[in-house]
């Protein structure tokens, strides 16, 4: 099996490329990879500038793979280490060098959350689409979700996006601060190339200065990281989330169709109460 991730090197920008189809499920084999490319990534003085994007025509990353889900410990108590995907999306976060994600395609779940842990994101008119579907499925945002969008587009906003759990096309993600800038799929990557690798030739200590600085506003992140997992971690036993979970799948969760229509997918049936 082909590895789901290509990694490439161009005057300190590292290019990487999430190539695991049909829909770049963050499964057993993607998931580690991602993990173990951001700690290589961080601790690499040559990386100047990261960026994510996808081989994927239609997505960036699906979300959590959900049979892994089901598998979770049930009410694992409250830690003050970070869990693994936590600590790969603060990686991407607190890196000393920029993080960028290039959105071309559906983002979802823990997707969305990689993403929104970026320090920018970009993406294709007309075909980046963001949902955070988990609500709907008995669970909540529990890879970041719910301490970044607060923070990244507001509260209302991202009670909208968590609770509604449908899909954000990429003007309204634009008009919200959800991503920098949205653009026609033929301008996105140079526009892209251009910024990663102006940012590349500065010098790397003042770009690490300057984002330490930066991050230095966003209070409590770790400590609210880690209420996120608990409160994650305690929804798994209810039995209405098993069966949420059990019914996507069976819907067609996890099939490159069934989440193209992820919105509808996860909506309640008519006449549910």
């Amino acid at each position: 099996m082909s590895e789901p991730l290509t990694l490439q090197m161009v005057d300190g920008v590292a290019t990487v490329t999430i190539d695991h189809p049909p829909i770049n499920l963050f499964d057993l084999q993607l998931y580690p990879a991602l993990v173990k490319m951001a700690d290589r990534l961080g601790a690499d003085p040559a990386v100047r500038v990261v960026v994510l994007r996808s081989a994927v025509p239609d997505f960036f990353i699906a979300h959590f793979d959900v049979t892994l889900i089901q598998m979770l410990p049930v009410g694992a108590p409250p830690t003050d280490v970070l869990n693994d995907f936590h600590r790969m999306c603060e990686a991407f976060r607190t890196m000393p060098k920029a993080t960028i994600a290039v959105i071309e395609g559906r983002v979802g779940g823990g997707g969305s959350e990689l993403a929104l842990s970026c320090d920018m994101r970009f993406a294709a008119l007309g075909r980046a689409v963001f949902n955070q579907p988990e609500v709907a499925l008995g669970i909540l945002p529990g890879g970041s979700g719910t301490v970044r969008l607060p923070r990244l587009i507001g509260r209302s906003r991202a009670l909208e996006t968590i609770l509604g759990c449908d899909d954000i096309d990429a003007v309204t993600a634009e008009r919200w601060g959800w991503v920098n800038r949205a653009l026609p799929s033929d301008e996105l990557w140079p526009f892209v190339q251009r910024l990663a690798h102006r940012i590349s030739r500065f010098p790397p200590h003042a770009v690490a200065a300057a984002k330490a600085a930066v991050l230095r506003a966003e209070r409590d992140v770790v400590p609210d990281l880690l209420q996120e997992a608990a409160a994650f971690s305690a929804t798994l036993g209810e039995p209405a989330t098993r069966a949420a979970l059990a019914a996507f799948m069976a819907a067609g969760g996890q099939t490159p169709a069934g989440e193209l229509r992820l919105a509808d997918l996860v909506a309640p049936a008519p006449g549910f109460t």
